[in-house]
């Protein structure tokens, strides 16, 4: 798991989606709070496709229960979303990502769970989540010691996502940064060379 991982708000225009996949995005994360219906579920069911056929995965944010109804390659959760040792077990044969904040002591207790990878934030501030603490970047390059991918996330753009890729992070998680800036699939393009050079 290397490469820009892309977080939706919401559902995102499936065309868009696609040219982003075009460029070079190998992870997306579906970021959905609303309720979920037979409707909501099919456009889920929808993206997982676009993402498959790309060479992509699909992860789910929070609702680990939906994984197998729409296909998806796995679910990332956090400290509200349950006991990691029963996700574990309901993601059998899929990836858990687990938001580990700043902390090593969380980060080693997701990988003892079974975490696939591990994500850190937020490393910026944040305009998706203007009050999350700000993390030192020194805990992703800490957290290598375990030995699983990890993931940066939190108020990462074009400027700062080097720096992050220095750090350790062999993911960077984007929303606003990616979303505000078509076309997609360049703006992909260009965040996915990053990788290239480290």
């Amino acid at each position: 798991m290397k490469g820009l991982y892309l977080i939706t708000d919401g559902f995102p225009v499936m065309s868009d989606l696609e040219e982003a996949l075009k460029g070079g995005v190998r992870i997306v994360q579906l970021r959905y709070k609303g309720n979920w219906d037979e409707t909501t579920l099919n456009q889920g069911r929808q993206m997982t496709q676009l993402c498959h056929e790309a060479g992509a995965k699909l992860i789910i944010n929070d609702r680990w229960d939906l994984v197998e109804r729409i296909g998806a390659d796995g679910a990332h959760v956090g400290r509200e979303d349950g006991s990691l040792e029963v996700v574990r077990k309901g993601l059998e044969g899929k990836i858990m990502g687990v938001s580990c904040y700043g902390s090593l002591e969380l980060a080693t207790k997701a990988v003892e769970a079974g975490a696939d990878y591990i994500a850190f934030g937020a490393c910026f501030a944040s305009s998706t989540k203007p009050h999350a603490p700000t993390i030192g970047l020194e805990v992703i390059t800490q957290a290598r010691r375990l030995g699983r991918p990890i993931c940066a996330i939190g108020g990462i753009t074009l400027e700062c996502a080097s720096r992050v890729i220095e750090a350790g992070a062999d993911m960077i998680a984007v929303i606003s940064d990616f979303w505000n800036h078509p076309p997609y699939r360049v703006r992909a393009e260009v965040f996915s060379s990053l990788f290239s050079h480290s």
